[in-house]
């Protein structure tokens, strides 16, 4: 095993987190030198050890995989009183515990806050709910549901018709981060003061936050915000067009993009034009602006329109597959991949670098008890 380094080496994290948000935060943790001990059910383990397939070439689900690594795991039965006993026993040394069991579950189990820092003064308690701890505190929090409940399946997909999920855990994983934020902005309290205190975040509190510029539509304007599918609310053309073969992300930010973009498609007059001249008439044509981007764009292939674009600082770019994703990361020197000893597959890179202190990657994702 790799030792550890990174600039959080030394510290332990007692992880008694589940499936999503709170193993991603932990890993982040690890990845940046913490020792993570994460806490599972004897014989079943995380739930996400059996949310498959696809699994890895040594038969462990690749979602338990992909938020697990960096980690070392104990299997313990916290409603037995050894099992109790041996929790308290790992969060006496430890600097932080993050936990996502329903609001109350830690209390009755002997392991709440005001309980651990009697003993651990200096321990941070971070804790993840899906609704809060006031009155959704009983409802379960699943990133589908607060996906639809938070308002992010209403502005996602083609028409008001037909709500869609974004196509992975993003209420989790931005959940996962903000943990994290949260997590590092009481260490560095706790180093001026030597004090601890209790993080919590939530899935709903998350995803509103994360709506960012549709939340202050609403709250600034009284906007609803609707799907558009592609589209942008307040900005053209900021959305996906056919070309020659594949389609085509366009991201014009300002007028100056929309100059050289007309240019590049041999459209100069279009910049011009009084409908397409700023970016508050051109969200006003919308649809006859896109008519015209359309046909120009159709006239050639997707890689070509992306090398002229991208030499005149247009942004744009072909819908990659996940597959493709990684090979053009590779070919802009990013590295997105990473070998994890003892992992039978490759791990995605952290995507933070530090100049001092680098993440590391010492430990596969751990196997299930009874498992080799």
């Amino acid at each position: 095993m790799t030792a550890a380094t990174g600039p959080l080496e030394g510290l332990v994290v007692a992880d008694f987190s589940r499936v999503l948000a709170g193993p991603y935060a932990t890993m982040m943790l690890g990845d940046m030198g913490a020792e993570v001990i994460k806490i599972e059910r004897p014989g079943r383990g995380d739930d996400t050890r059996s949310w498959a397939p696809p699994y890895d070439s040594g038969g462990t689900a690749t979602y338990f995989n992909s938020v697990n690594r960096n980690k070392t795991s104990r299997f313990i039965d916290l409603q037995s009183d050894s099992g109790a006993a041996e929790a308290r026993e790992i969060i006496a040394g430890a600097d932080i515990l993050i936990e996502n069991f329903r609001a109350g579950a830690m209390d009755r189990l002997g392991l709440g806050y005001s309980t651990l820092t009697q003993q651990n003064p200096g321990l941070i308690y971070c804790s993840i709910t899906g609704f809060g701890t006031g009155g959704g505190a009983a409802l379960p929090g699943y990133d589908l549901v607060v996906q639809a409940v938070g308002g992010l399946m209403s502005v996602t997909g083609p028409d008001a018709s037909t709500p869609t999920k974004v196509g992975v855990a993003m209420v989790d994983i931005v959940t996962g981060l903000h943990a994290l934020s949260g997590i590092l902005a009481a260490l560095h309290h706790r180093s001026r003061t030597g004090v601890g205190q209790q993080v919590h975040t939530s899935l709903m509190a998350s995803v509103l936050s994360a709506l960012s510029n549709q939340s202050a539509a609403f709250l600034g304007a009284g906007v609803v915000p609707a799907p558009m599918g592609n589209k942008h609310p307040s900005l053209v053309p900021y959305e996906v067009f056919e070309t020659a073969d594949r389609p085509l992300a366009l991201a014009v930010g300002n007028d100056r993009q929309f100059r050289a973009l007309v240019e590049v498609l041999d459209e100069p007059n279009l910049a011009e034009d009084e409908r397409f001249s700023s970016n508050s008439a051109r969200v006003e044509h919308r649809d006859q602006l896109v008519d015209i981007l359309t046909s120009a764009l159709r006239r050639r292939t997707a890689d070509e329109w992306y090398r002229a674009l991208m030499d005149r600082n247009v942004p744009a770019g072909p819908v990659n597959s996940v597959e493709e994703a990684f090979a053009f990361a590779e070919s802009l020197g990013l590295g997105p991949r990473v070998d994890v000893p003892g992992s039978a597959a490759d791990g995605v890179r952290n995507p933070v670098d530090f100049s001092a202190t680098p993440v590391n990657y010492r430990m596969p994702p751990p196997r299930l008890e009874g498992r080799h």
